[in-house]
């Protein structure tokens, strides 16, 4: 099997608008999370904005690429390099945008319409082949809270079976709009104050935008042009568990399916697992679901920890955030912590402040709403 290596990575997220700011604040205990009001309408809530106001998805995507190729020292145009960027709400806030001008106009607002084309959900990921300079395989998945993982792991299987030496991958999210804030307060999702996975007083899902983007290539590619290496990727397990549109089915089996594929594929055993960065959104049914997966598929214990404490839950970014954290975790072998856990409900090993450990191996997890599961294996 063709091995396939990371070669670059760039990152924006409340905790910083660079993958070296976000991963110092992390590790550093800090949280991008603040009280915000970004739509009248709306009361405040903690957010974990970028910037004062929500970002643009264009915006977000355009500054990703450039950083992953930057960091990779590959320049465009790259005519052969396959683009697979995903996001689960992609251009949400224009078409949103659109409704409201409608409804205030009581009439089809056409001077205002612009162009259409340029919002349809997958135009993001064409946009950045056009960055790029890119005339091969484009893909823009959309799978929930696993889009970022199912990305990298589409993206991989495209360099192992032969059709691109190298891809750019990751996913983008701008989902602070006033539909998905109400959405989610209506299903009594929100948090209150802030993000505290794995606690036993969490209170709900903090909603944060941000994006994570990685250069992938064949390790021998990369070896051809003495590229530096972040990491590589060993296998993955994407499964569904067709059962429910918003909750996870209780017994976690198709979760547990999800990872016992990824250690399958990537000839390693749950004891070869160093650390564990888990989805942990905060939600009473996710962590309580997640911590009875570990639990049973690693008796033995292992590192633990959730970054959207610091981050805030960036939906469909928010496993290639965590891919980023994990491969940086292996760069610095420093484990990052579960801001926020002030008293753990569950028999876990969490990690409450960064510390040095050993690790080799590096699970990294999503469990998306509609039941949508994600497991990849990274190794230094």
């Amino acid at each position: 099997m063709v091995k396939v290596c990371v070669t670059g990575i760039g990152l924006v997220s409340a905790l910083g608008g660079s993958l070296e700011d976000s991963w110092l604040n992390l590790i550093a205990g800090k949280s991008g999370i603040r009280l915000h009001q970004p739509f009248l309408e709306l009361t405040p809530l903690p957010l974990g904005l970028i910037g004062e106001q929500p970002s643009e998805l264009t915006m977000l995507t355009q500054m990703v690429v450039a950083s992953a190729l930057q960091d990779s020292g590959l320049v465009a145009p790259l005519a052969d390099c396959a683009v697979v960027i995903g996001s689960s709400r992609s251009y949400q806030a224009s078409w949103e945008m659109l409704a409201r001008q409608m409804y205030n106009a009581n009439h089809f607002p056409v001077s205002s319409f612009g162009n259409w084309l340029d919002t349809l959900p997958h135009i993001n990921a064409i946009a950045a082949a056009r960055q790029i300079g890119a005339s091969g395989i484009v893909l823009a998945p959309m799978a929930a809270c696993a889009t970022g993982i199912w990305s990298i792991a589409q993206a991989a299987m495209l360099i192992q079976t032969g059709q691109c030496q190298q891809a750019i991958a990751g996913a983008v999210e701008a989902p602070i709009t006033p539909l998905t804030l109400a959405g989610f307060q209506q299903m009594g999702a929100l948090a209150k104050t802030g993000a505290y996975p794995f606690d036993l007083h969490r209170e709900g899902l903090v909603l944060g935008e941000g994006a994570a983007v990685f250069v992938l290539e064949s390790a021998e590619f990369a070896k051809q042009r003495q590229a530096k290496v972040y990491g590589e990727i060993l296998g993955f397990g994407l499964t569904n568990d067709a059962y429910h549109s918003n909750s996870p089915e209780p017994e976690g089996k198709s979760a547990i399916a999800a990872i016992k594929q990824c250690l399958e594929r990537s000839s390693l055993t749950p004891t070869d697992i160093d650390y564990i960065h888990a989805h942990g959104t905060a939600t009473q049914l996710n962590d309580q679901m997640e911590s009875m997966v570990i639990q049973r598929l690693f008796p033995q214990g292992v590192a633990v920890s959730s970054t959207k404490g610091s981050t805030g839950h960036t939906l469909g970014a928010s496993g290639a955030l965590g891919v980023a954290f994990s491969l940086m975790a292996l760069k610095h072998q420093i484990l990052p912590p579960c801001l926020g856990l002030q008293q753990p409900e569950f028999d876990l090993d969490i990690v409450t402040a960064a510390r040095l450990s050993k690790i080799r191996q590096v699970l990294c997890c999503s469990f998306g709403f509609g039941g949508q599961n994600a497991a990849i294996a990274l190794a230094r």
